[in-house]
C-alpha cells in the first residue's frame, strides 16, 4: 500500500464518488462525515495520514456532468486532486457507471491508491454474474505506473452496509478509521465510551425527568394548589423542550434529536388527563401541540401533523367553550382547526380542508362585529379568507373565490394602515395581490396579473431587505418572484423572466444548503429548476435545460417517496418530466421521453380525478397528455388530443385564461385544425399572449401572430414603475 500522503495538504479530506443511483446513499455518507466528531483523546495524535484532526470536513460530494469525452468536468478533476482520499459507493450501478470508473481512475492516476475506500451497498464483490458486479472496473486495472498484463495494487478497505453485514454506524466508523488511518477497535471503543457517557447523561436527565413527573403522579391527597405547582414545572419543563431546546437543535441542524424531543412530548401529553389541570396549563399543550404538528406541516409530514392537530383540537374546543368572550381561546381554536385544514388540503381533500376552514371562521365570526376591530381576529380572518378562496378555486367556483380574496385585500389593507404594521401582515396585504393576479390570469387579464404580481414582489423585497437573516420571507420572496418570472414569460417579456427566475433558484438554492432537511425548500429547488429548466431550452440552452430537469426530478423524487400522498409534490414532479420528456425528445431519445411523458400524464390523470376543476392540475395534465400524444402512433396521438381538447373545452369558470387558449390552439394545431385555432388566436393577441414557444408554432404553422405595439406600450409602463404603490 502507498505511503498515505499528509491530509493536512489537502482542501477535501474526502472525495466521495457515486451513481447518479446511489445519491441517497451519498447524502447519508455526507452528513455522518462531516457531523462526525473524533474523540477527544485521539485528536492530535500523529499517523500515517497526517494528525489526527477534530472533525473531518469538508468532504466532496458533487456530480457534475462529464463532458462528451472520456475527461472529468473541470470541477470534479479539480476536487480529486484537492482530495486526501476517496470514497467509493459500490453497487452494481456505480459499477456500469463511466463517472465513476473515470474518478477512480484519475484519482489513481495522482498516486494515491492507498487513499481509496469502499463502501458496499448493493450488489457482488468479484461477482461472476455482471448484473450483480459492485466493484468498479476501475478499481481492478492495472497501477497507471505498473504495465504487468492485470497487475493492480489496489486493495481497499471496504465497509458494508448491506443487510447481515457491517450495519451503518459500524461501516461509517470503518470508513473513518481509515481515512485517520487508526485501528477500527480502537475507535469504536472510543466511540463506545463517548456513547456510554452520553447514555449515561440522557439516562440522568430521563430519570430526572421521571422523577418530576412521576412526583405529580402520587401521593393524590397532597393540596391541589401544590399538585398544580408541580404540573406547573412539568409542564414548564415540557415547554423548555419544546421552546429554547428546539431551538438550540434546529440551530446545529440536530433534526433527529428534535423531533425524538418533540415525540416525547406528544406521548407525555396524550398520557396525562385533560382533566384536573389548570386552564394554563391546557393552553400551554395547545401551543406545543399546534407547534409540533406546523413543524411536521413544514417537513411534508402530513399524517404526524394531523395528529398532533387532532390532539390540540378537543383541549382547546374546552378552553374556547368555558370562554367565549376571551379572544385569546377563540384565535388559538381557530388557528388549530386552520391547521387542520392546511394538512387536509395538501393531501388533495378538498371538502375535509373546507369544513376545516369554515369551522375556524365560524368560531371567529361567533365572537361578534366588535371583536373583528381586534388587529388579531382581524389578522386571522384575513389568513381564513386566504384559505377558503384557495377551496373555491379548486373547485372551478372563481366568482366565489374572488369575492373572499378581495374581501383579504381589504382586511389587509386596514392592518397595514395601522401604525407599525406587523410583517406578517404586510406579507399577507402581498399573497392578497398575488391572489388576485391568478384570478385576472384565468379571466384572460394579462397586464391586470402582471399588475398584482409585481405589487407582492415589491412588497415582498421590501420585507426582505428589512429582515435578510428570515429565511421564511427569502422564501416568499423567491415565491413570488418566480410566479412573475413565468407570468411574464407569458407576455414575452424573456429577459426580464430570466432574472426573475435565476434570482429565485438561487435564493432556494442558498436556503436549502443552510436547512437541507426542511422540505419545502427542498420542493421549491425541483420546481424552479423545472421552471428554469424550461426556460433554458426555450433560449436554445439544451444542455444547461438538461441539468436543470435532471436534478428537478431527482429532488421530486425523493419528497414522493417521502410521502405519496402529498399531492404538490406529486403534481410538481409531473410537471418536470414533462418538460425532460419535451428535451428528450427534441434530442432524439424518444424510448425516454415516451416513459417520463407516460408517467406524468398517469400522476397527473389521478390527481385531476380528485380535483377536476383545479385549473394548475388541468394545465399539467393537458401539457403531459400533449406531449405523450407526440410520442405515439397517429391514432393513439389523435385520440389523446381530442380527449384533451374536451376537458379544455369543458372548463369551468373562466374561458379566457390565455394559458388554455394557448394550449387549445397548440391541440387544434396538432389535429390539423388550423383554421379553427382563429377565434383563440385573436384572442391571445388582443391579450397581448407572447409565450415564445406558442409564437414559433404559430410561426411554423404559418398563422400570422404579429407584435402588439398597443399591450406592449402598457406592459413597458407597468415594469417601468418601479416602485409599487402598496410598497411605497
Amino acid at each position: 500500500m502507498n505511503q498515505a500522503p499528509h491530509a493536512e495538504a489537502f482542501h477535501y479530506r474526502a472525495f466521495i464518488s457515486y451513481s447518479h443511483h446511489d445519491k441517497a446513499w451519498a447524502e447519508w455518507l455526507h452528513r455522518g462525515l462531516e457531523a462526525y466528531r473524533v474523540p477527544s483523546r485521539l485528536v492530535g495524535r500523529q499517523t500515517a495520514a497526517g494528525q489526527v484532526p477534530r472533525r473531518l470536513a469538508p468532504v466532496f460530494r458533487d456530480r457534475d456532468e462529464l463532458a462528451s469525452s472520456a475527461d472529468l468536468g473541470g470541477k470534479v478533476n479539480q476536487a480529486l486532486q484537492r482530495a486526501a482520499n476517496l470514497i467509493v459507493i459500490c453497487s452494481p450501478a456505480s459499477a456500469r457507471s463511466r463517472w465513476v470508473n473515470e474518478e477512480v481512475r484519475t484519482f489513481r492516476r495522482l498516486g494515491r491508491d492507498g487513499r481509496i475506500f469502499c463502501l458496499i451497498v448493493a450488489g457482488e464483490p468479484h461477482a461472476g454474474e455482471p448484473s450483480q458486479e459492485c466493484l468498479p472496473a476501475a478499481l481492478g486495472e492495472p497501477a497507471p505506473d505498473d504495465e504487468r498484463p492485470g497487475a493492480s495494487d489496489v486493495e481497499p478497505l471496504a465497509a458494508d452496509v448491506r443487510p447481515g453485514k457491517d450495519g451503518k454506524h459500524d461501516a461509517r466508523l470503518k470508513l473513518i478509521a481509515g481515512l485517520l488511518d487508526v485501528e477500527y477497535d480502537q475507535l469504536r471503543r472510543r466511540e463506545l465510551q463517548r456513547r456510554n457517557r452520553r447514555l449515561t447523561a440522557i439516562a440522568a436527565l430521563a430519570l430526572l425527568v421521571t422523577l418530576v413527573t412521576g412526583l405529580l403522579a402520587i401521593d393524590a391527597t397532597l393540596a391541589r394548589r401544590a399538585a398544580e405547582r408541580r404540573q406547573k414545572q412539568a409542564e414548564d419543563l415540557i415547554g423548555f423542550m419544546l421552546g429554547d431546546l428546539n431551538d438550540k437543535l434546529a440551530q446545529v441542524q440536530r433534526l433527529d434529536v428534535m423531533e425524538a424531543v418533540d415525540d416525547k412530548a406528544i406521548a407525555y401529553f396524550r398520557a396525562l388527563p385533560s382533566t384536573d389541570v389548570t386552564d394554563d396549563a391546557l393552553e400551554q399543550r395547545v401551543k406545543a401541540l399546534e407547534k409540533i404538528g406546523s413543524v411536521r406541516l413544514d417537513q411534508g409530514r402530513l399524517a404526524p401533523a394531523m395528529r398532533a392537530f387532532q390532539a390540540a383540537m378537543p383541549l382547546a374546543r374546552r378552553l374556547a367553550q368555558a370562554a367565549p368572550h376571551d379572544r385569546a381561546r377563540q384565535i388559538a381554536y381557530a388557528r388549530i382547526q386552520a391547521f387542520a385544514g392546511m394538512a387536509e388540503w395538501y393531501r388533495g381533500r378538498l371538502d375535509a380542508a373546507e369544513r376545516f376552514f369554515g369551522a375556524a371562521q365560524a368560531t371567529l365570526e361567533h365572537m361578534g362585529a366588535p371583536a373583528h376591530d381586534d388587529p388579531e381576529v382581524l389578522f386571522e380572518l384575513s389568513s381564513l379568507d386566504n384559505d377558503i378562496g384557495h377551496v373555491l378555486e379548486a373547485r372551478g367556483r372563481l366568482d366565489a373565490a374572488a369575492v373572499h380574496y378581495r374581501r383579504m385585500l381589504a382586511r389587509c389593507r386596514t392592518l397595514t394602515g395601522l401604525g407599525s404594521p406587523k410583517a406578517e401582515w404586510l406579507e399577507h396585504l402581498g399573497e392578497a395581490h398575488n391572489n388576485l393576479g391568478k384570478l385576472a390570469l384565468m379571466h384572460g387579464d394579462l397586464l391586470s396579473a402582471i399588475r398584482e404580481y409585481a405589487a407582492d414582489d415589491a412588497i415582498e423585497t421590501r420585507l426582505n431587505d428589512a429582515h435578510p437573516d428570515d429565511n421564511d420571507q427569502r422564501e416568499n420572496t423567491a415565491r413570488v418572484r418566480a410566479i412573475l418570472g413565468r407570468t411574464l414569460l407569458l407576455a414575452g417579456a424573456e429577459e426580464q423572466a430570466d432574472r426573475a427566475l435565476t434570482n429565485a433558484l438561487a435564493t432556494v438554492e442558498a436556503l436549502h444548503r443552510f436547512d437541507p432537511s426542511q422540505s419545502h425548500f427542498k420542493e421549491k429547488v425541483g420546481l424552479y429548476s423545472t421552471q428554469l429548466g424550461r426556460l433554458r431550452r426555450l433560449q436554445g440552452q439544451p444542455a444547461a435545460a438538461g441539468t436543470l430537469l435532471t436534478r428537478a426530478v431527482v429532488v421530486l423524487e425523493g419528497l414522493t417517496r417521502q410521502d405519496p400522498a402529498h399531492t404538490g409534490w406529486r403534481q410538481d414532479l409531473a410537471e418536470a418530466r414533462t418538460e425532460r420528456a419535451t428535451l428528450l425528445q427534441a434530442d432524439g431519445h424518444a424510448g425516454a421521453a415516451r416513459a417520463d411523458a407516460q408517467a406524468a400524464a398517469s400522476a397527473l390523470a389521478s390527481l385531476l380525478g380528485d380535483q377536476p376543476d383545479e385549473r394548475g392540475l388541468l394545465l399539467s395534465y393537458a401539457r403531459a397528455t400533449l406531449q405523450f400524444a407526440d410520442l405515439q402512433p397517429e391514432t393513439v396521438a389523435g385520440r389523446l388530443r381530442r380527449d384533451v381538447l374536451q376537458r379544455l373545452d369543458d372548463t369551468h369558470g373562466a374561458t379566457g385564461d390565455v394559458r388554455l387558449l394557448a394550449l387549445r390552439i397548440e391541440t387544434l394545431l396538432a389535429l390539423g385544425r388550423a383554421a379553427d385555432t382563429r377565434p383563440s388566436v385573436q384572442q391571445l393577441w388582443q391579450a397581448g399572449y407572447r409565450e415564445p414557444s406558442l409564437v414559433r408554432r404559430l410561426k411554423a404553422a404559418r398563422i400570422p401572430y404579429p407584435p402588439n405595439p398597443a399591450f406592449e406600450q402598457r406592459l413597458h409602463s407597468v415594469l417601468g414603475e418601479g416602485a409599487w404603490a402598496e410598497a411605497r
